[in-house]
């Protein structure tokens, strides 16, 4: 077996091998039916480990041809017949592999899918005749050769890339993993990820054309993710039992779990899709662990016939659509099912929902939008075979019986509105045959008890075929926690009031009853609507967006008490900033005052809008709503919600989770803000069964409570040192108390934490007294963050708050850098082998060389260089080298460092840089924007090269110089407008100049 030294690589291998060799040995059950196949397969389904010297390959070979042509002629009749096909065949899949760069990764992996699918066909039948061919046998995953093997090395010209661990199915390698040995608590899964999907997927992209997924682990944690897909999307793989990880034993089970070869086929078959993403680019998307099992749950209980229905809560954000999407997949394709109608049934009047928005993007076949109940009716009674998305209205206008046939699979969106005419009853007449789940994104209310008997079934505990709980989705990072603050009390209405609206606007009702009612809770409404009020509370949302959100790059949305709020608060908002900044979207109505009028748009423009919001580069900042996209709006990129509406239970919990959705790194939670008092009894504003509900919601008073504590946390790492010390002096006796990297990435950890709640608090006055120490700490944690760039989670880039805070507090009189002269002097270097505190002037030697790598920190030579300068530092630390020893060592890098940037031709840098520009503003003109690229980038050159002065990136100074003059730049083409190609521009401008 293994034990904790083991390597993590020969974890998995071990993990995925005896397993195997185990089940050789004892009488093997029928295999799960996972992949409709119709009397499970008796032979087993094992991984063989084979040494890569054996397998019959050459270094840049992507498939192991001799493996694949024997697949191709046992699995395939025809080829059988006459071998030589295989050949045409594999000339096909290598053409595909060969137009990798032609076509891009995504689309030459979607080809790759289809022939792996048995989607494709070739003329080997009867008179030319099309068939399909197999490459695989995903209905018995015994019937395939599956081999795992590691240090596979692919090479292709002068890149060579050796890959840890590769699964193999029929010569085609289908999962890649990255294995890291857990030697530094700072490496983790993170910087394998980082590795596939930055550097192997970009440099070597043709080994990744049949892939179906990669993972990667440092003994610790494991994570997966599909082709192109940001780091930050990678997830778990978790047993139904659920268990925790951080452990090895953890690292093993997952690998058990889901390294099964039926595992690998079933995610391949029917559980990755393409998609269309909002800016028209092909995306691939791979089931996260819950989707995968919970739609398995679906399909196992169509195929036995019983229970006829099921309940799951899955949180809001955490993907029910694409839920949805694998299961109907599967559903269809499933053989034993005799091609089912599968129906989607959502909740609103209109189709226009995230669901069908899924649907669409994802490309399903056979998908009918079924907008009138007569559509409905004739779909049914002509016995249409297809995946039909109607509306639950639909169901409560149908009379007596639909369609009795028993493979109808019903699937019904936010099943706890059951207000429309008791729907359990009404379809279960419709359909007396069907299957029924209802899938919820919210805790059912104790009151709720239709919901449990329309599609709870008796079989299951609690009610629930599957839950997926606001804890376990956050601790996914499929969806994030909420933040909530109440602003100073004069801008909320008192408590007497806002009871007397929770007892006219209730929850049951639909969007326009809910809109007339609002207007008869007149005294609400004076108290909402007073004047100064309005004025006070819009002044607070500018502020507090411009200070504590748009400096991250986020979006808001704002909820107000009714539509005439709406348009009070746009017409207060538009004194304040720019009217380009805000948008109201609600409904319109024939007898609308003029004003409110303007706002109308139709569905289109209504979508054209919402695109705009969700693009990080369009000026439109905030969209103004009182009851339009409080449900279904997806928009990953807003993370607060400003909140004068009186609401409670699900419409509450559903409004403040459009802000939970994930948004690349810097996005850590979504933020409430809450002007009505909604949040002064969480309790009894989310009244459910499920108390922990609350748990969700972290009041932005705990964070100010917590920051003195992580203040002092990060503190004590420096006892005695003297923090107003400045320079190389004070930074070296910092590092004298983080002696070795266990301690380094202990106190990286704790300034993570610290971090996290600054940027979330920033600027709140509560900072101002701790001000002073934050800086010093985030001085010392660059001084010694890892200049190759490993432990990418742990030590991360500094947020953007963080940084403006350093940047107003930096001067042009930079540290000064002699690195060039100590090196190249040999009196100098004489004089400092001959210094007497060798330890001392090698850290001094040390920081300075960290920031002269950091300048190149995308530069492969430079990057090794970093990595040499931490492997000497290691030594030094474990005691491998003396001070003089690391002196030397520490001189010897410093001496490569200078040569390499002698060899770095300044001018071949500035044409790099040019070229970024260049393809940057391609991608602008793109977008619709007529530019003349090739001028905008030569005056960009020009004018950088006479404002910057040497170091100009680390001051304040030289910043606002650069950046005014970029943006004189843009504005003189009318793209001054877009901050996304602004902040690129400025980024490549920042680095290569």
């Amino acid at each position: 077996m293994f034990t904790e030294s083991s390597t993590v690589e020969q974890l998995i291998l071990d993990t995925v091998t005896l397993q195997r060799r185990a089940e050789r040995l004892t009488v093997r059950e029928p295999l799960p039916d996972r992949g409709g196949s119709l009397g499970g397969d008796l032979r087993p389904a094992r991984w063989d480990y084979v040494p890569p010297a054996q397998i019959p390959r050459r270094s840049g070979d992507v498939m192991v041809e001799p493996w694949l042509r024997d697949a191709l002629i046992r699995l395939n009749p025809e080829i059988a017949a006459e071998p030589d096909r295989a050949d045409e065949v594999i000339y096909n899949l290598r053409a595909v592999i060969l137009a990798v760069q032609a076509d891009g990764l995504v689309r030459a992996n979607e080809n790759f899918m289809a022939w792996l699918r048995g989607e494709k066909t070739m003329p080997f039948g009867q008179n030319g005749e099309h068939v399909p061919v197999r490459l695989v046998d995903a209905e018995n995953p015994g019937n395939n050769h599956l081999v795992v093997t590691n240090q596979w090395t692919y090479q292709i010209g002068p890149v060579e890339k050796r890959f840890d661990i590769v699964f193999v199915v029929n010569g085609l390698p289908l999962v890649i993993g990255e294995a890291k040995t857990p030697t530094r608590s700072a490496v983790t899964w993170f910087d394998g990820a980082f590795q596939m999907n930055e550097i192997y997927e970009k440099q070597v992209p043709a080994m990744f054309v049949p892939n179906v997924f990669s993972f990667a682990t440092e003994g610790r944690v494991y994570r997966y993710g599909s082709i192109r897909m940001p780091i930050d999307l990678w997830g778990p793989w978790r047993t139904e039992e659920n268990e925790p990880e951080g452990t090895l034993a953890d690292v093993r089970r997952a690998v058990e779990s889901m390294l099964q070869p039926e595992i690998v086929l079933d995610l391949l078959q029917y559980f990755t899709l393409f998609a269309t993403d909002k800016k028209h680019r092909r995306i691939k998307i791979i089931a996260r662990y819950q989707q995968f099992t919970t739609a398995n749950q679906i399909v196992e209980r169509v195929v036995k016939g019983y229970p006829k229905k099921g309940l799951i809560w899955h949180f809001q954000g955490s993907g029910k659509s694409l839920l949805m999407v694998f299961a109907a997949q599967k559903l269809r394709l499933h053989q034993r099912l005799g091609n089912p109608t599968v129906m989607i049934v959502v909740d609103r009047i209109d189709l226009d929902t995230q669901i069908t928005a899924t649907f669409n993007a994802a490309d399903v076949p056979n998908m009918v939008g079924v907008a009138t109940r007569q559509e409905l009716q004739t779909l049914l009674a002509q016995d249409v075979r297809k995946v039909l998305i109607t509306t639950i209205h639909k169901f409560a206008e149908a009379d007596g019986s639909l369609n009795e046939r028993s493979n109808i699979i019903v699937m019904v969106d936010e099943a706890h509105r059951t207000q429309e005419g008791d729907l359990g009853r009404k379809m279960r007449e419709a359909l007396p045959n069907a299957f029924l789940f209802g899938l919820t994104g919210t805790p059912i209310n104790r009151a709720d008890r239709n919901t449990f008997w329309a599609f709870g079934a008796d079989e299951d505990e609690k009610g629930y075929m599957s839950r997926y709980s606001f804890q376990e989705s956050i601790r996914d990072r499929a969806t994030l926690p909420l933040h909530f603050e109440a602003p100073e009390v004069k801008l909320q209405v008192d408590k007497a009031a806002i009871d007397e609206a929770y007892q006219e606007i209730t929850g049951s009702l639909s969007e326009q009853d809910r809109d007339d009612l609002a207007k008869r809770a007149a005294k609400m409404a004076v108290l909402v609507k007073n004047p100064e009020r309005v004025r006070a509370v819009v002044n607070h949302i500018v502020r507090h967006y411009q200070t504590r959100v748009e400096p991250n790059g986020f979006k808001a949305q704002v909820v107000t008490f009714d539509r005439e709020c709406c348009v009070l608060y746009k017409q207060v908002m538009d004194e304040l900033i720019d009217p380009e900044a805000s948008a109201i979207v609600m409904i319109s109505q024939s007898g609308d005052p003029p004003e409110w009028k303007t706002h109308a748009r139709d569905r289109d423009a209504e979508e054209k809008l919402l695109d705009r919001f969700r693009d990080p580069a369009d000026p439109l900042k905030f969209i103004i709503v009182t009851s339009k996209l409080l449900t279904g709006f997806d928009a990953p990129i807003l993370q607060a919600m400003y909140l004068d509406k009186p609401m409670k239970d699900h419409n509450l919990l559903q409004a403040i989770c459009r802000t939970n959705r994930t948004f690349g790194q810097k996005k850590t939670h979504g933020l409430i803000v809450d002007y009505i008092g909604i949040f002064d009894d969480v309790a009894r504003a989310l009244d459910f069964d499920e108390r922990a509900v609350q748990q969700i919601i972290t009041n932005i008073d705990e964070l100010r409570k917590a920051l003195p504590v992580r203040v002092q946390k990060c503190l004590a790492f420096f006892p005695g040192v003297d923090r107003t010390k400045g320079g190389y002096e004070g930074l070296m006796e910092a590092q004298q108390c983080l002696p070795d990297n266990e301690v380094r990435d202990r106190f990286a950890a704790e300034y993570s934490v610290l971090g996290t709640i600054w940027e979330a608090l920033s600027p709140d006055p509560v900072l101002g007294p701790y001000e002073r120490d934050f800086r010093w700490l985030t001085q010392v944690y660059e001084s010694v963050r890892p200049p190759s760039g490993h432990g990418r989670l742990l030590w991360h880039a500094l947020g953007a708050k963080t940084v403006d805070l350093i940047n107003q507090n930096v001067h042009v009189q930079s540290m000064r850098d002699d690195v060039e002269t100590l090196v190249l002097d040999a009196q100098v270097l004489d004089e400092i082998l001959g210094d007497a505190e060798p330890e001392k002037r090698a850290r001094e030697i040390e920081i300075k060389l960290i920031a002269r790598l950091r300048r190149h920190a995308t530069n492969p030579a430079f990057i090794a260089l970093g990595e040499r300068l931490e492997k000497v530092r290691e030594r030094h630390e474990q005691g491998f080298l003396t001070s003089l020893e690391f002196l030397k060592a520490i001189l010897e890098v410093a001496r490569d460092v200078v040569e390499a940037e002698r060899e770095t031709d300044p001018e071949e840098e500035r044409d790099r840089a040019k070229e970024a520009l260049t393809e940057l503003f391609n991608e602008a003109k793109n977008k619709g924007t007529h530019i003349i690229v090739e001028r905008i980038v030569t005056d960009i050159d020009e004018i950088v090269k006479k404002v910057r002065f040497p170091d100009w990136q680390h001051t304040s100074q030289g910043e606002r110089l650069v950046q005014k003059e970029l943006r004189r730049t843009l504005l003189k083409y009318k793209l001054h407008t877009d901050q996304e190609l602004f902040d690129r521009a400025y980024a490549y401008i920042r680095q290569y100049y």
